[in-house]
């Protein structure tokens, strides 16, 4: 006997009624407002304190120190002195911001031969042990020398004060570029020069493609530490030569007897040489050996 399928059609009694239910609304997530308030008190507060720590002392001793100048008169004589500082006056009469490019060409010409030189050698000395073994023990000889020590031979080879000033900048600037430079090269891993070496690459290409993408870091850690050097070397190069200059305005005014006017310059070289330094500093943490 076969089974028949009944076909039982649908009333309106036989559906299920459906309720619809509200669901409820989703309850906003609150933002949390990141205040840029607390980070900068955070920063502010304790640079203010330095600051108000360093302006304490400064009045202390010019409290008990006869001739020494307050920091209420020194900023009188910053305003007077910034008020038009590219005056010209006469040939040794200029105003400090004429003095402090000045120092800036020379630092800038000695420290850039020293990078041309600097390089090249410590990418030699890391290459290869023979001229490691060549180098170290000059390199070793030389770099303790005082940077004044070496103005009088500046002096003696060019006649003139103004290369001797870019000499001194130049020997001193040099060390750190070399030897970061050098370190550099030794810690580039192996396996990178292993395959140059099957690829049977040119030592240009090796120095261009592998090498030069890797020291690039430490490159600029010894700029950044060469260029600290010569900002302060410059100053006592300077006294010592005369001409146009930071450090030789600070020895005339110490003639002058201007007190205000020499910790005005004080301030502003180490304004000059934090700027050089946070500019160099800011040119290392774009570069990585990680992201390349």
């Amino acid at each position: 006997m076969k089974n028949q399928a009944q076909i039982i059609p649908l009333t309106a009694e036989s559906h299920t009624s459906a309720e619809i239910v509200a669901l409820p609304k989703p309850t906003p997530v609150p933002r949390v407002r990141r205040s840029w308030l607390r980070p900068l008190l955070q920063r502010a507060f304790p640079a203010a304190l330095g600051v108000a720590l360093l302006l304490g002392v400064w009045q202390i001793a010019a409290i008990t120190s006869k001739g020494f100048p307050t920091p209420w008169s020194t900023a009188q004589a910053a305003v007077s002195l910034f008020a038009d500082p590219f005056y010209i006056a006469g040939p040794n009469d200029q105003g400090i911001g004429w003095n402090v490019l000045a120092s800036l060409q020379r630092v800038a010409m000695g420290f850039g031969l020293a990078a041309l030189v600097g390089i090249p050698t410590g990418f030699l000395i890391g290459r290869f042990t023979f001229v490691a073994h060549m180098l170290n023990p000059i390199i070793s000889l030389l770099r303790p020398v005082s940077p004044l020590a070496w103005l009088p031979i500046g002096l003696l080879l060019f006649q003139r004060a103004e290369p001797a000033s870019s000499w001194t900048i130049f020997i001193c600037s040099i060390w750190p570029m070399i030897l970061n430079t050098a370190e550099g090269v030794r810690h580039i891993p192996q396996d990178y020069l292993n395959v140059a070496r099957v690829l049977r690459l040119s030592e240009f290409t090796v120095m261009r493609k592998i090498l030069l993408p890797a020291v690039l870091p430490n490159i600029l850690t010894g700029m950044r530490l060469s260029i600290g050097i010569a900002w302060l070397v410059i100053v006592a190069a300077e006294m010592l030569t005369g001409g146009m200059g930071i450090g030789f305005w600070i020895w005339n005014e110490w003639n002058n007897l201007n007190v205000e006017h020499i910790l005005v310059a004080i301030l502003v070289i180490g304004a000059v040489g934090l700027l050089l330094e946070q500019g160099l500093m800011w040119i290392a943490r774009r570069f990585s050996y990680d992201n390349r």
